[in-house]
């Protein structure tokens, strides 16, 4: 987290206190002077600098017992816009927000299954719609375009319940390239669960650890991985592919965690009124025992995977979001820490469980978050 006050890191500089005042509110020249081992002169112009660019602003001063007022800067809303596009099982969404993260519109499309024609074209459509809520200097500042896409997604059509052609057209188009082609602004794609991960990472408000583990229950699970502090995709894009992962299905053989805690597997077992898990994630009226035995397996699988993937990175923790009304995330979280004591945990630490903060929209927050991060963040786990 230490800056340098040479000519050519002042760039990352910048980056560096944008990331700071976004994970700890308004900061003052001196506080950032202090975090940054920067001179004080070398933070000054710098973020003199950023106030003159439109990100940072002046908030009211700030009087102590002795001495000149405190001047904390905090992140303009104005100062940046992002697009997000969630593409979905079940629907896919448009978001624009500002650069404080705060949603300024989205737009929604229902589907049985995404085809690349659809997702185009109401990404096209979406986007004329929202950026009718900027005026004209604000769409000039629009910075990025991201996408969350489930990766493979032709593999998918048994599970999606459609014929594999419906499905077969995913294997050879590539989107991100196509909306780039017609977008002013960089269009940058990775896996949606990947993508939710780093809105966690980015406007999640709870204090996390450096090592965790990172599971989004959709309509089909996926997840991330956290070491120090930063966001780690691997060599092709798919670790933290927790869908994949083999744990015990409790007949004594094993599954996919895909199979055992994806909401797919509830709408199935639900059979009537599955529905409603679609209409909203802040309520669900659906059978009782049948969502009780379901969170039971999903538990069970969670504490399975989190500890295959403790032994092998050390993690210190197992964040649990997902398109799940909030009491129902916690007693999931709870659920899963139960569900360890049954587990042989000799040799290894048993990792905390903890519930995500960003809620249903990590995945869309996720994708409009992946230009923020490559823009303007800093990576302040190095």
């Amino acid at each position: 987290m230490l800056g340098a006050n040479q000519l050519l890191m002042r760039e990352r500089n910048e980056r560096l206190v944008l990331s700071l005042v976004r994970k700890h509110g308004p900061l003052s020249k001196s506080e950032i002077a202090r975090m940054t081992g920067l001179s004080a002169q070398a933070g000054s112009v710098i973020m003199r600098g950023l106030e003159h660019e439109g990100l940072l602003e002046k908030q009211a001063p700030v009087r102590g017992k002795v001495g000149q007022p405190l001047v904390p800067m905090n992140l303009a809303a104005d100062g940046a816009f992002f697009l997000g596009l969630k593409v979905g099982r079940r629907r896919t969404e448009l978001m624009l927000i500002d650069f404080r993260g705060s949603v300024l519109g989205s737009e929604v499309q229902r589907h049985d299954y995404p085809t690349p024609d659809a997702t185009v074209a109401f990404a096209r459509s979406a986007t004329a719609s929202l950026l009718t809520r900027l005026d004209a200097s604000q769409r000039k500042r629009i910075a990025g375009f991201g996408i969350g896409l489930p990766f493979q997604l032709w593999n998918w059509a048994g599970a999606l319940q459609v014929p594999q052609h419906a499905m077969a057209d995913w294997r050879h188009r590539d989107i991100r390239a196509e909306l780039a082609e017609e977008m002013a602004w960089p269009v940058v794609l990775e896996n949606d669960a990947t993508a939710a991960c780093n809105a966690e990472l980015v406007f999640g408000t709870s204090d996390l650890p450096r090592n965790f583990l990172y599971a989004f229950l959709g309509f089909f699970i996926g997840g991330g991985l956290v070491l120090n502090g930063t966001l780690f995709t691997g060599s092709f894009g798919n670790a933290g592919a927790l869908a994949s992962m083999l744990v015990p299905d409790g007949t004594g053989k094993v599954r996919q965690l895909v199979s055992v805690a994806s909401l797919s597997e509830l709408e199935r077992q639900l059979e009537t009124g599955s529905a409603r898990l679609w209409e909203s994630a802040d309520t669900w009226d659906v059978d009782e025992a049948v969502l009780d035995a379901w969170m039971d397996q999903a538990a069970a699988g969670l504490a399975h995977a989190a500890i295959a993937a403790v032994a092998v990175c050390d993690l210190e923790a197992l964040v649990i979001d997902g398109w799940l009304p909030e009491p129902l995330r916690q007693r999931l979280v709870a659920k899963t820490e139960i569900a360890f004591t049954g587990l042989d945990l000799a040799g290894i630490r048993c990792p905390q469980v903890l519930s995500g903060t960003v809620g249903p929209m990590a995945r869309v927050l996720g994708a409009a978050s992946l230009p923020l991060s490559m823009r303007f963040l800093v990576d302040l786990g190095a």
